[in-house]
This record gives C-alpha cells, structure tokens and sequence, in this order.
C-alpha cells in the first residue's frame, strides 16, 4: 500500500475528488485527502481541513474568507498546504502527490509540490494546460501535467474517464517508483552543465573526468534542467559541480529565453561542495523571434543568426560589468573552494575566432570587473584558448580535481603512519 497525497478545492471540485479518491483506493493505496477550499465547505469527508492548512500560518479560515480577498486567500492557503505537505513527507506519509483542478489549483498545487524531494511521483491534473502557465507549473521539477480537455463539472463519462486516467497515472507511477530516499548516486558524483555552442567541451570533460573515477551527470543549461541541477546539489546528490554554462543567472537578469532563476549558483554555494565555473556564454544572449524585448538586441551590430527562430548576439561593456559583479556576489558566498576559469579566445563555439561574435577585448570587460569584485579566496585562472579547444576542458578537470582531492583530505583528516 502506497500513501498519496491528493490535493483539490472539496468546495467545487468535490464529486471529482471523491471519485479520484475511491478509484485510487480501488487499487490498494492509501489517500490523503487535503481539501484547500476558499470558498465554502463540502458535505464530503477530508483527511486534512482547510481550517487545519490556515492555522499552520497562523491564519483564521473564516477572518480570511470573510476578507473577500481571493489573492489573500490563495496565497495563505498556498503557503499552510506547503508546510503540512512538508510535514506530511518527513513522516514518511507521501509516496506520490496528484492536485486536481483548474487553472488555480494547477498553480497552487505546483507551488507546493515544487517543495517536495526529487523523485517522488507527482501529477498535475488540470482541465486546460495553458501555455501561458504551463512553465511557471513545470518549474525544475520530475512532474506529469495531465490535461482533461473538458471542464472538470458534473460527473458524465468524459469527466469520469479523465479522473480514471488521472488515478492510474499516479496509482502507476508510485507502484514503479523506488523510494525517494533510496535514490543514491555513487561517490564521488559530479554535475556539468553544457548547451549546443559547448558540446565539445562537456563530452571532453566528462571524458577526463570518469577517467579520474568521477561518476558524471550532464544538465542541458537551458533555464530548467541547470534549475534542476541547483535542486539536486542542494538535496545532497552531487559532491561537486563543473559549471561550464552558468549563464542562466545573468539570462534571469536580462529576461532571456534561457533565464533560471535568480536562486541559480546558490545550491552549490550554500553546501560548499567543490564549483569549477566556466563563461560559457555570459557574453551572449539570444534574440531570436520568441525574444520578450528582441528590437532591444536584434538591432545590434553583431548578430549571428542559427536558424529560423534563434539568434545570438553580444551583451554591451554595461551588461558585462553587471553580470561580473552578479557572479562576483553569488561566489563570494561559498561555503567551498571555487574557481573560475576563463578561455582568452572565445566562450563558446560561435564566438570563436573569425566568427561575427568574436571580440575578446569586450570579454575583458568581464574579467576584469569580476577580478575586482571577487574575494581572493575565489580563483580566476585564465587560459589562451577556445572553450571549446580540448586543453579548456583539461585545465577545467585538472583545476577541479585539485580542489575536490583539498577538501576530501580535509575531510577524511591528516594521514598518519
């Protein structure tokens, strides 16, 4: 018998919660029925009250419906229902979670279940997957979004079989899943990060790595999966990290097509495992058609054009100052040993040497003012060459592997004879 969380409004969405919950039950698991309603009470049973969700932030259910405030509401109910999830999970009581709903429920429910530890099976089950929304409910997370098609009202066949589907996605995928706490990846592991203008450079330095008897796990850093990578560092999965495309962060700061957050670098920092950092692309952004602002960047002189949706082009000196003193902030913050190492002759394979893009003079501007911001704990090691040139990726491996080999002494304590 495996425990799911269920998580739905029981005040509009209570037939259909119900009949999820008896068809979960139908296969031998066990629901926790979490009712987050805003609006009313239910004449069906629930395992978790909304009065008991409130009461987590110290909130009155019925001060806070009187309030006739739906962002207040949504937004204290959200944050209670995320605390008693939490606590659900360190009891051992989530083995999977499904929300159930609308629009509204599809956001709070992403928002609490982004909380819980990778690996346990979660279900987004919503009547419409908006594009619009789709990213903020994803996030960086192992989660299904289900898409009903029809408006989750009444109980006819179409809504009934959408409810079916839902009960044996996530009956399923606990039945499949191992316990996230038994998800252990081999000491010692390290995560690299890479997108198509590094490729070179990551297969190199996966290369050189494994050869060394690292254990290696690549992210594509396209503003979800290195978001994914920050997770697991900050869960204990990896014990060291080459960041050959850190540029996520500075993207978040310039609403480019690739941004991860402004909590990028921080999982890594706050653990204090090991971080080799390369520049890949800290001087270039994209602006191609899907491009929030593209006239802003598309109207510079040096663009390079990849196909029918995606450009590239370079950050201006007071974009480069930024983000050195962006980085320089974030690293100084490290609990561990961390190093930068930067190619003289290019960041990337398309800012290369007789490419549009290539101007080391502007990549200087960034070099210099993170040298002047950084602590003189934190290393900048500079190499003359491409990123993507093997020798990059050797300085990248052997400068990592010196710190790592510094801390796992430092750890293990003196030899003595």
């Amino acid at each position: 018998m495996k425990k799911i969380l269920v998580l739905g409004t029981m005040d509009t969405k209570g037939e259909q919660l119900h009949y999820l919950r008896e068809r979960i039950k139908g296969r031998g698991h066990q629901v926790i029925l979490m009712d987050l309603s805003m609006g009313g009470d239910s004449s069906f049973e629930v395992d978790i009250t909304p009065e008991e969700i409130v009461r987590l932030v110290g909130k009155n259910l019925e001060e806070l419906r009187g309030l006739k405030d739906r962002f207040a509401i949504t937004k204290e109910m959200t944050a209670g229902a995320r605390q008693m999830a939490l606590k659900l999970c360190a009891q051992g009581d989530v083995d999977g979670v499904v929300a159930l709903g609308g629009s509204t429920m599809a956001l709070m429910g992403s928002s609490i279940i982004q909380k819980l530890p990778f690996g346990i099976p979660k279900v987004i089950s919503v009547s419409a997957a908006q594009s619009v929304f789709i990213s903020k409910w994803f996030g960086a997370m192992d989660m299904v979004v289900m898409q009903g098609i029809m408006e989750l009202a009444g109980m006819n066949d179409l809504v009934k079989q959408a409810l079916e589907k839902t009960a044996g996605t996530i009956s399923g995928m606990v039945e499949e899943s191992r316990p996230y706490t038994s998800i252990k990846l081999p000491y010692p592991s390290v995560a690299i990060t890479e997108l198509g203008f590094s490729v070179q450079c990551a297969r190199q330095v996966e290369k050189l790595l494994e050869e060394k008897g690292y254990n290696v796990c690549s992210f594509h850093a396209q503003g979800i999966s290195d978001r994914a990578m920050d997770r697991l560092i900050s869960q204990g999965f990896f014990d060291g990290v080459i960041d050959i495309v850190p540029a996520g962060l500075i993207e978040e700061v310039l609403q480019g097509n690739r941004a991860a957050g402004m909590e990028r670098l921080d999982a890594a920092a706050e653990r204090g495992v090991p971080q080799v950092l390369a520049p890949c692309c800290l001087n270039l952004t994209g602006c191609g058609p899907t491009r929030k602002d593209r006239e802003k960047y598309a109207s510079r002189p040096k663009v390079w054009k990849m196909d029918a949706m995606r450009d590239m082009t370079r950050l201006n000196g007071e974009e480069l100052r930024m983000g050195a003193k962006l980085y320089a902030e974030k690293l100084n913050k490290a609990k561990g040993p961390v190093k930068f190492i930067i190619p003289l002759k290019g960041w990337s394979s398309i800012d290369g040497e007789g490419t549009i893009l290539y101007d080391p003079e502007e990549d200087r501007i960034f070099v210099d003012e993170l040298k002047k911001h950084l602590k003189p704990e934190v290393k900048v090691i500079e190499v003359d060459c491409n990123l993507e040139a093997p020798e990059f990726a050797k300085a990248l491996v052997e400068e990592f592997d010196e710190i790592f080999s510094k801390v796992k002494m430092c750890e293990l304590g003196p030899v003595t004879s």
